[in-house]
């Protein structure tokens, strides 16, 4: 299957290269900033967050999720009924 279309079209604003640089719409005078990826699932970041951890927020969400409420660890225990009721 040698076609020239083997791979899909690269995201807007990227070359298609590791390490792109795309354009920053934000400021104009800025210097332009480097596509990074998410290491699990490849989309391009944008949030500086995002950036600096390397994971996109619902890739981050898998790998580490909220902690469970304390209220989930309570269990009902049957009691007698008040008095007058």
């Amino acid at each position: 299957m040698d076609t020239p279309d083997a791979f899909p079209e690269p995201l807007p604003g990227a070359d298609g290269a590791d390490g792109a640089v795309v354009p920053d719409t934000a400021a104009e005078d800025a210097p332009p900033r480097r596509l990074i990826r998410c290491r699990l699932c490849g989309r391009p970041l944008t949030g500086a967050d995002s950036r600096r951890t390397g994971l996109g927020p619902s890739c981050d969400a898998k790998l580490h999720p909220a902690p469970p409420d304390i209220r989930t660890r309570r269990h009902e225990v049957e009691q007698d009924p008040l008095p007058g009721t």
